[in-house]
């Protein structure tokens, strides 16, 4: 099944003319309907349908070619149904989302409290859809309406699924007003739909879960699980994301993100983003994701609060990675060449070898990864762990003891550039991941452990040297707790005391860069975000070398240099 939210085409007129009076519908009344000749049956574009039922919240209405081919016992059954689909209408779907969502426009286009619900025959698979042209004068839209309406498929009228889509579409019908109307904004259809996904959940449809939406998205996800979250083609797949997407939203961060992103001035990522800062959390909308990514294949709480769903019915979803076996048995290289898309999960599964597996990621310049990897040990207990990438976008990792200590290791790239305009066709960006094994000797290992022992004495050394000169800074200046950066710092350090110092100073010299003034040692999203506004600020020194335009949140060898300078 399918739904869609479809926007109105403003025509050249830039004002909006409203009925003076419209009187109430009628039952029994007839009227001619404009359609959307991609859903219906028969590619119609218009069709006749009269009033069967209607309450203080709803009228309707249903196509005369389908009615009158029923027997009059049919169509008594039918009206049956029609009614006790409007009763759940004016008593539970329209209280229950008014009060979490907000109002639809009322009296709206046409000056009527009570929305309309064409019923009429579409292609198998569609539930309904809306079209928000029908919410503009026919000067401005000559095929509209002029009323609030959804459309629902009469092919599922006996179906157990129904009242979700009711409800699914009149989020949508919510969603203009609040939008569209009250903040002259217009959502991403991706946003509109994990909403309108949820409001089956939100009603408590999904109790019976044998018959429920949720049951049907999970099977429609499962169908093309590496999907653009993000990049609307109204296939079933698509709805399947957008609905666990949204299940996981709320698990993590409760309703409110869902309702205060709708009632921001911003749309898509970014209301996400500062709907989460309303609510006082600490990740961002690129760290949802990848918690989610994360969440689909881990989906146990034990391993992180933020790795798993809570919903009775997803406890147990896991999505099966791809498995790639790797030879045990003589030199070999497995080399896995990909494209993906921005906000789309890539699951990548490695098994068999042998010494220490070393797995090299080579992404597209172009895009911005994250790779988090996952480590099943022996005993098939997992640990979550991000590969740093360089301003290239590639990197490595060495698992020694593998298939024996380590059973495999998942590896989950996830491209994260585009964040606005996401209704627009997504790029792709290759990347690849080159597996191999190495095996150093004995007298190599001892030679590798002699070389680390002297590495220590000389950095017990210059410990006790940078305490002394810290003491003294501290002591003498009341400054900035630190006078080099010594190394690389990247997104996922913790507890590092260079981390702290390069936070200090980004408090104490730069505070419009890094307003939070937070001084932790863990380098996280606000760290990252203040580092790329340095680089920016500094870009023909830090960025134009390397022939980058935006900064990355990597602090390599040619930020450390000019934040050493500024030190």
């Amino acid at each position: 099944m399918q739904e869609r939210s479809k926007q109105g085409v403003l025509v050249g007129i830039l004002f909006l003319i409203l009925p003076l009076f419209v009187s109430a519908d009628i039952v029994g009344e007839r009227k001619s309907f404009f359609v959307d000749s991609s859903y219906d049956e028969l590619k119609r574009d218009t069709l006749e349908a009269t009033l069967r039922v209607a309450n203080s919240k709803a009228y309707f209405y249903i196509e005369d070619a389908w009615w009158n081919g029923l027997s009059l016992s049919d169509q008594y059954a039918t009206e049956q149904v029609v009614i006790a689909l409007a009763q759940e209408f004016e008593q539970n779907i329209y209280p229950s989302l008014t009060q979490v969502f907000g109002f639809e426009w009322k009296p709206g286009i046409d000056n009527n409290d009570a929305i309309t619900v064409l019923l009429h025959l579409m292609r198998q698979d569609a539930g309904g859809y809306t079209d928000y042209g029908n919410e503009y004068s026919k000067l401005q839209n000559p095929k509209s309406n002029e009323r609030e309406m959804v459309y629902v498929n009469l092919r599922q009228l006996h179906a157990p699924l129904m009242k979700n889509f009711l409800a699914h579409e009149f989020t949508h019908l919510i969603t203009f007003n609040q939008k569209d109307k009250i903040r002259n904004v217009s959502e991403e259809v991706w946003l509109n739909e994990v909403r309108a996904e949820y409001a089956p959940t939100l009603m408590g449809y999904d109790a019976n879960y044998e018959n429920s939406n949720l049951k049907q998205r999970i099977k429609n996800f499962l169908d093309k699980p590496s999907n653009s979250l993000t990049e609307w083609e109204s296939k079933t797949y698509d709805y399947g994301a957008a609905n666990l997407f949204a299940q996981y939203l709320v698990d993590q961060y409760g309703k409110e993100v869902l309702v205060d992103s709708l009632k921001s001035s911003k749309v898509g990522i970014a209301s996400v983003n500062e709907a989460l800062t309303k609510g006082a959390f600490q990740e961002d909308f690129s760290q949802v994701f990848t918690n989610w990514v994360i969440t689909l294949f881990l989906n146990d709480c034990a391993y992180g609060a933020r790795y798993c769903y809570h919903n009775p019915h997803l406890v147990n979803f896991r999505v099966i990675p791809q498995t790639n076996f790797f030879p045990s048995i003589g030199e070999n290289i497995l080399v896995l060449n990909n494209v993906t898309q921005d906000w789309v999960g890539n699951w990548y599964k490695i098994v068999g070898g042998k010494d220490t597996l070393k797995v090299e990621f080579r992404g597209d310049p172009g895009g911005v990864f994250r790779v988090p990897y996952i480590i099943e040990d022996a005993q098939r207990k997992f640990s979550v762990q991000f590969l740093f990438l360089n301003g290239e976008n590639n990197g490595e990792l060495f698992i020694p003891k593998f298939n024996s200590d380590v059973r495999s290791v998942i590896v989950l790239p996830i491209s994260q550039k585009k964040i606005q305009e996401l209704d627009e066709k997504h790029p792709a960006y290759p990347f690849s991941l080159s597996i191999s094994t190495t095996k150093r000797s004995p007298e190599a290992e001892q030679e590798l452990i002699t070389q680390l022992l002297l590495q220590i004495d000389v950095l017990k050394k210059r410990i006790a040297e940078l305490q002394a000169e810290l003491a003294r800074t501290l002591g003498n200046q009341g400054g900035i707790p630190c006078m080099q950066l010594t190394k690389n710092l990247f997104f996922g350090m913790r507890g590092d005391s260079e981390v702290s110092c390069l936070q200090e100073f980004l408090k104490l010299k730069e505070p419009e860069l890094y307003p939070e003034g937070l001084v932790s040692g863990n380098f996280f999203a606000l760290t990252q975000a203040a580092v790329v506004r340095f680089q920016e600020k500094y870009q023909s020194e830090v960025l134009a070398p390397l022939g980058l335009a935006q900064g990355t949140g990597y602090v390599g060898s040619l930020t450390r240099k000019k934040l050493n300078e500024l030190f």
